[in-house]
This record gives structure tokens, C-alpha cells and sequence, in this order.
């Protein structure tokens, strides 16, 4: 099958296009033909990328770990799905990624696809819904009512935040860029903030929860806007000095009961989800190199795969 591999090169981390054999599906996983992947053009430089779960070095990993498709195998026990049935989800990431024909995943982290998206848009959804549910409802325990500040309104976790939270019940608030504005008020903002002409801290009143999609800086302002009792939480592991961060910190992790309800969510149309710009598997290094042309400013890359589009 053709993948793309990561290289090193002069200029750090890069995709190679490669032809390497098909997995096949052992007991518990399922072998998905792919026809779409999500980018996050960070993954590269993840030590999960560079580094296999014992700590020795990866070589050639395959990037990639949301993706839409067809199932094309079932290994023995892989209870739930059918051959040719259409799926979307994500894959652990220490296994080889979804930049390829062809990945292996487990039902556990997959679900049908949502009926009223194209393989494209279902490719964008997996990381960025799940990060914010799991962020916002299982980790914040996000309750009706409560001031909620979603720092990145229109990132790829951020406009799924502000929505999730907006159909909680939750006021939102949001940070953004003034070309975004309009659209992160659509996905249901009560108030937001041009982050690039007022600082957060000085134009709100306190918040309940912080969900944090920055760090650094902007991580450690937040505090300062929490109410007594206020959860502050963030995916951004940039070995803050504050130990707070460290405990305010978490990975998004692959979920079928979650992945079923956000498709729910997006077929009845209360969930939006968005796409940046398309790519050919061939112009993957573009994407990951953050220089596709003609974006939209908001959504996510996404690389098609095959021709069943």
C-alpha cells in the first residue's frame, strides 16, 4: 500500500511517500481502507511519532490517527462491524498512522460515520470532538450555567469546545482573531475576545472553567479568571513551570460510546464541523508543513486518500 512516511531531514521532521505491505487485521482489530485523514500538523515532533512505547527511537512512522473509511478486514474477536460498513474514528498513536491506504484500528475506536458528512468532513471530527468532550464533560464535569473560556475558539479543538459547551447550557466565552469572530458566535460564543488587541484577563468577570488549547503564557493568565472552585484544563504539555499544569493536562483518547453521540450530534445538525483545505496523499508534506494554499482560516487539513470520494 502507499503511505508517507516520516524522515528526518535538514530542516527537521518530513513525509516520504513509500510503498510498504498491507497490515492484517490480528485478533481484536479491524483493517480500515481509508479514504480520508485528519491533519495536526504538530504530530511530527510528538514523542509518540519519534518514539516506540518502550522509549527506543521509531523510524518511518506513518503520521495520521483520525481518519474516515470502509472496514476491508476483521481479525477474530473484533465483535460490532461489518466488511465494507463506512466508519470514522482514530487509532492509538503509538500504532502506524492513517496518512496510508490502509490502517488497523480496534472497535473501540470507531464508530459508523456520520450519514450526513462526506468522508472529508468525517476525517476532521474524530480528534477534535473527542478532545473536547473529554476535556469539557468528563474532566471539567461542565454542569449548565457555568461561565465557560475556550482560549483558540476557531482552532480545531476550539470550535468543537465552544459548540459542546454552548449545547450544554454553558455561557461561552472565546478567544479568537477578528476573522473569526463571526464564525465562532455562530457555533454559539456568548462573548469573545479579538485576542490580538484585549488580554482575556482584564475584559472578563470569572469563569467556572478554563479549557486551554495555547499553554504557555495564556495558560498561566488563566488562572488568574478561575472562580474559587474553578477548573482550569488544557492539552497543551509544554512542561509549564506551574505544577498545576501538569495536573490540568490530559491526551484525548479513542472512544466508541462518544464517537456514536458526537455523530448523533452532527447529523441532526446542532454539531458543525469544518474542513481548511483538501490534499491529495501525494501533497501530505504540505499539509503537515502547515503551507496548503487557499485555506479558510479555520478547520483542519485533511488528505484524501483513493478515489471513493
Amino acid at each position: 500500500m502507499k503511505v508517507m512516511q516520516v524522515i528526518e531531514s535538514g530542516q527537521g521532521p518530513t513525509l516520504s511517500a513509500a510503498d510498504v505491505a498491507r497490515p492484517t487485521p490480528g485478533r481484536g482489530q479491524i483493517l480500515v481502507r481509508v479514504y480520508a485523514a485528519g491533519v495536526t500538523t504538530t504530530e511530527l515532533h510528538w514523542n509518540p511519532t519519534t518514539r516506540r512505547k518502550s522509549g527506543e527511537p521509531r523510524l518511518n512512522a506513518i503520521p495520521g490517527h483520525e481518519f474516515s473509511g470502509v472496514i476491508a478486514g476483521i481479525g477474530d474477536g473484533a465483535d460490532g462491524f461489518a466488511i465494507g460498513q463506512q466508519v470514522y474514528g482514530m487509532n492509538d498513536w503509538y500504532e502506524e498512522g492513517t496518512t496510508a491506504e490502509y490502517c488497523l484500528t480496534e472497535p473501540s475506536s470507531i464508530a459508523r460515520k456520520p450519514a450526513s458528512l462526506t468522508y472529508e468532513v468525517a476525517a476532521a471530527v474524530p480528534i477534535g470532538a473527542l478532545t473536547a468532550w473529554q476535556g469539557l464533560l468528563d474532566r471539567a464535569k461542565l454542569q449548565r450555567g457555568e461561565r465557560v473560556l475556550v482560549h483558540g475558539g476557531a482552532g480545531g479543538v476550539g470550535v468543537f469546545a465552544v459548540q459542546l459547551a454552548h449545547i450544554h447550557g454553558a455561557h461561552v466565552i472565546a478567544t479568537t482573531s477578528s476573522q473569526t469572530v463571526a464564525l465562532v458566535k455562530e457555533l454559539g460564543a456568548d462573548e469573545i475576545i479579538d485576542y490580538k488587541t484585549a488580554r482575556f484577563e482584564q475584559v472578563i468577570d470569572p469563569v467556572d472553567v478554563v479549557f486551554d488549547t495555547v499553554g504557555g503564557a495564556i495558560r498561566e493568565r488563566s488562572w488568574n479568571v478561575l472562580k474559587p472552585g474553578g477548573r482550569l484544563i488544557t492539552i497543551v504539555g509544554d512542561g509549564g513551570a506551574d505544577p498545576r499544569a501538569k495536573d490540568a493536562f490530559f491526551i484525548v483518547e479513542a472512544n466508541n460510546f462518544q464517537l456514536v453521540e458526537v455523530a448523533k450530534l452532527l447529523d441532526g445538525g446542532s454539531l458543525k464541523a469544518f474542513v481548511n483545505a483538501v490534499v491529495p496523499l501525494t501533497d501530505a508534506a504540505t499539509a503537515y508543513a502547515g503551507k496548503v494554499q487557499q485555506k479558510r482560516g479555520y478547520g483542519k487539513a485533511v488528505v484524501v486518500i483513493g478515489t471513493n470520494q
